[in-house]
This record gives structure tokens, sequence and C-alpha cells, in this order.
């Protein structure tokens, strides 16, 4: 992980093994910006080759420590970090706090945590989250991410829901501050979210399946093939083996044989996962996976919402 966290601030207890500074509470986004040493900003510069300006392009450059952090056309809109962050102070009250915030591959992506006042789904405690992220080097929006956790195993709920928007983005073109302007609403937007969630976890849990059905979903999702390889086939069943392992854990044994069991069963394991082969890069996709969404949950989700499975 310290590969690619550059600097942050945890709240109450230092996440991701270890990393980052631990403190009582940051109140205002000015102050969680200066906690995890987000207290820099980004200008243009022109790009020059053998003496000659290139045109149409220039170099996101960070004022703290000269650092090129990407190559952006010369329609990129810089939004700075306290631009990014100043509107959630308004979203915030007595019960929705920051959480983390920090740096991620050397200032190209920084992101922001607040915690929403915890819930409940089918009598499992939840703790909502909103993220905020934002980056510089061309290769992403600013977004605004919902992810809810199941408290008792850590797991988070990324459903995509056709009734519910979980996420909210803005390019970096255009008129910037009035599209940041739209997103004060992502708190209602993360409030319907979770409301929604309820609803279709009261669904899921009250529809049966059966253990053919979910052999079924098992083997879509990790198909094994006769011209595979030996390891392929090994590593496949590795992966069935893993997700029918997760089906039965006793957390959610209250729902074996029901929707909401598999999309559990789903979510624990592609948060817990460990790729076959480690890469540097693991850990930074697993970050933007729990984020943004994982391909095994939003596969089964879309398997177990059809009207057969």
């Amino acid at each position: 992980m310290s590969a690619y966290v550059e600097t942050m601030f945890s709240v109450r207890e230092k996440p991701w093994h270890g990393l980052g500074t631990i403190v009582e509470e940051a109140k205002t986004s000015k102050e969680a910006i200066e906690l995890a040493g987000l207290n820099w900003n980004v200008v243009n510069k022109p790009i020059y080759t053998d003496g000659m300006k290139i045109p149409n392009y220039v170099a996101n450059i960070r004022d703290s420590d000269n650092s090129v952090l990407g190559i952006v056309t010369n329609r990129y809109q810089i939004v700075q970090n306290s631009e990014a962050f100043d509107f959630t102070d308004s979203l915030l009250d007595e019960q929705v706090k920051y959480e983390t915030a920090g740096s991620l591959f050397n200032g190209k992506k920084i992101w922001l945590l607040a915690k929403m006042p915890s819930t409940k789904i089918l009598d499992d405690e939840v703790e909502p989250y909103i993220c905020f992220t934002n980056t510089h080097d061309g290769s992403g929006a600013v977004r605004c991410i919902m992810t809810p956790v199941r408290v008792v195993c850590n797991n988070t709920l990324n459903l995509a829901l056709s009734t519910a928007k979980r996420a909210w983005s803005t390019r970096h073109v255009g008129d910037i501050m009035q599209k940041l302007e739209q997103a004060k609403k992502s708190l209602g937007l993360a409030n319907n979210y979770i409301e929604e969630l309820s609803k279709t976890a009261d669904i899921m849990a009250n529809t049966k399946i059966s253990e053919e059905e979910v052999n079924n979903i098992v083997g879509s999702l990790f198909p094994i093939n006769e011209e595979d390889s030996d390891r392929k086939k090994n590593n496949m069943k590795q992966m069935r083996d893993g997700f029918i392992s997760c089906y039965f854990a006793p957390d959610i044994a209250k729902f074996m044989n029901t929707k909401w069991g598999v999309i559990n069963a789903a979510a624990d394991f592609a948060d817990h996962m460990i790729p076959n082969r480690k890469t540097e890069k693991y850990q930074e996709n697993n970050f933007d996976r729990i984020l943004n969404g994982h391909i095994i949950v939003d596969t089964t989700m879309l398997q177990l919402m059809k009207k057969s499975v």
C-alpha cells in the first residue's frame, strides 16, 4: 500500500497497514486538507520539445515541489483540492464527520471520506460513507461515490441499483464551479441510495434460490473450459470454492438459500479476494474496486435481478 499512498490522515485508527496520521477529528474540509497533506495547488505550465512549444497541451504541476502530475489539453479546467472539497462542509453536521483523506500516486489522485450515521439493513448494522475523489493527471473526473459497509464483516455493499444513483461525477471541462454546486445534492442522493438499498435487500432476502441456481451463478462467474490449461482450471476451481466458502460464512447464514445471501457472498469474496499474482498495482486496483464497484458483485447482481437465475 505504501507504494502509492503518499499522504493521509485518519480519525481514531490508522487504516491500510498503519499508514497515515491518526487524529481525534477534522471539523472542516480545510482542516482535513491540512491534516492529509493536501495543502498545495496545481498550476498549468507549457510543454516544450527541442525549444518549440507544444500546442494545445499543458503540464499540470504541483506547486509545492514542481512535480509533474499529468499532461492535459488546454481545455482542462483545474479543480484545486480546496475547491473540490470545500462544498462538502455544507453537507456535514454533528452526525456526519470527515473520516479520512489523502493523496495517491504522488498527488495524481486525492480523496476525502465522510461517514454518515449508521443505519440498519435487515438488522445488519451498516455504515454509509461518501467518498469525494479528484484527479490531477487527466485520468478521471471529480466524483462523489456512495459506499455502504457492513460493520460485522467490513464488506462494501456497492450494488448497482436501477432505482438509485450511487455516484455523481463531472469532467474537468466547462463551468466546473457550477457543476460542483450540483454536487451539493450528493447527501440527498446518498440517503436515497440507502433507502433503496434497504428495499432491495428486503426483496432479495425474501426471494429463495436453489443450490443448483447458486452453482450455476458461480459457474458462470468462473467458467472452466476443457481446452484451458490445468493451471487455469485449478485457478477457476479455487475461485469457485472461495465463493462458496463465503456463501456459507456464519455472518450470512441467516440468509442462506436467498438472493441476499448470494450477493453478500459475492461482496465478501470481492472485497477480500487475493489475486494469484500480486502485482505492484494489486492494492491500488483493489482501492478503486472498493469505491467503484467490483465486476464480480455487479455480474452477480445482474444475474440475481433476472426473472429467473
